[in-house]
């Protein structure tokens, strides 16, 4: 004892790595106690054992970097050593990230068991597509405030960017405005993100038509839309797009669908066979869902008459093959066995327009 008093008096230096030393020991025991009761936890709880796995990286760095920050914020005598202040500094930001760090980890980790708990991947999705879109769209806005949080953190502890602030915040008037302006775009889709979170006006996986083009929402990020296209392609639309823009969107409350089919023909088709022709169709698509199969006449001109046939189905893409396999079938039917129900053009010869005249018939 007297050895490490006469250590501990000696010189500041010693004083410094004797701190160092039983902060980074302190600091192993706390991660050895902390990693023992999260494992204990998660034996019961996932959510605790994915967020252990993920955010195990920054925990290593967090807990030395809080030991160390602690034990020279106590250290006596300290100003005697050099860059001692520039050392104390840099620890302090690399606690600052660090943490950060941590923060961003479990804001994923929570993102990817709402994933595992609610998958989109069975017919009926609507709930986990609601959840989903909250979870996604809650955590990238959140990370935007978490990143801007550190930074400023980070840069308040920098004397001469603080009074730069200062200095800023006391003339901040046409300053403010021009920033205002310039930040327009981020903080209208920071806040069309939340309005998304919290209304859900779209979600992932629905069916929208915008601007002619018919798709499903593939991601939600902070700034922009994609919407994959029936082709393959991607529609990148800016998310506050979607609070200032009317759109069409099939599966806002259910993914169920009733579909059209048009068919032009003469008048002279008989509608109780197409009635039952109809139906059989229906009942040997394994897309139909059994609600709707109605044929009905919905317009007429002066050449044919058209029927509308109404068919349902679980979501969109079944009522797409539905519509198909139906038209193809009831035009295969009425060719079959009312050929002379094929829409046609009438007209009508009068026979004085063949004659000569006088009186004779013309010659051919």
């Amino acid at each position: 004892m007297n050895v490490l008093a006469h250590l501990w008096t000696d010189s500041a230096w010693t004083r410094l790595g004797m701190v160092l030393v039983v902060a980074l020991l302190v600091a192993l025991a706390l991660r050895g106690i902390a990693y023992a009761v999260l494992k204990r936890l998660a034996r019961r709880r996932p959510v605790v054992a994915n967020m252990l796995g993920r955010a195990s990286a920054p925990m290593e760095w967090v807990i030395p970097l809080l030991m160390l920050v602690a034990a020279l914020r106590v250290l006596p005598d300290t100003d005697v050593l050099p860059s001692f202040a520039l050392i104390q500094h840099l620890l302090t930001i690399a606690l600052m990230v660090c943490v950060t760090w941590l923060i961003l980890r479990c804001l994923r980790t929570l993102e990817l068991v709402a994933i595992r708990r609610y998958p989109i991947d069975v017919s009926d999705n609507l709930s986990a597509r609601r959840m989903l879109t909250q979870v996604r769209v809650l955590r990238r806005t959140a990370e935007v405030v978490v990143i801007l949080l550190g930074a400023s953190a980070i840069l308040l502890t920098i004397p001469g960017v603080r009074q730069l602030g200062t200095s800023l915040l006391a003339s901040a008037g046409l300053a403010g405005l021009a920033l205002g302006l310039a930040a327009k775009p981020v903080l209208s889709n920071l806040v069309a993100g939340l309005q998304i979170a919290l209304t859900q006006p779209i979600r992932l996986d629905d069916v929208v038509i915008i601007q002619g083009e018919w798709g499903r929402i593939e991601e939600i990020t902070g700034t922009y839309v994609v919407v994959r296209i029936w082709d393959d392609r991607r529609l990148v639309v800016p998310l506050n797009w979607f609070m200032e823009n009317p759109f069409q969107n099939w599966t806002r409350t259910s993914s169920q669908l009733i579909g059209t089919v048009f068919l032009w023909l003469d008048y002279r088709v008989p509608m109780a066979p197409l009635r039952d022709e109809l139906m059989r169709l229906c009942k040997d698509a394994p897309e139909w869902d059994g609600r709707v199969s109605i044929l009905q006449v919905t317009d007429a001109n002066e050449r044919a008459v058209q029927l509308r046939a109404l068919v349902s189905s679980a979501d969109s893409g079944r009522n797409w093959d539905l519509r198909c396999r139906v038209r193809e079938g009831l035009i295969a039917f009425v060719q079959d066995r009312y050929p002379q129900s094929l829409p046609r053009l009438r007209g009508e010869l009068d026979a004085s327009a063949n004659r000569s005249p006088e009186g004779s018939v013309a010659p051919r």
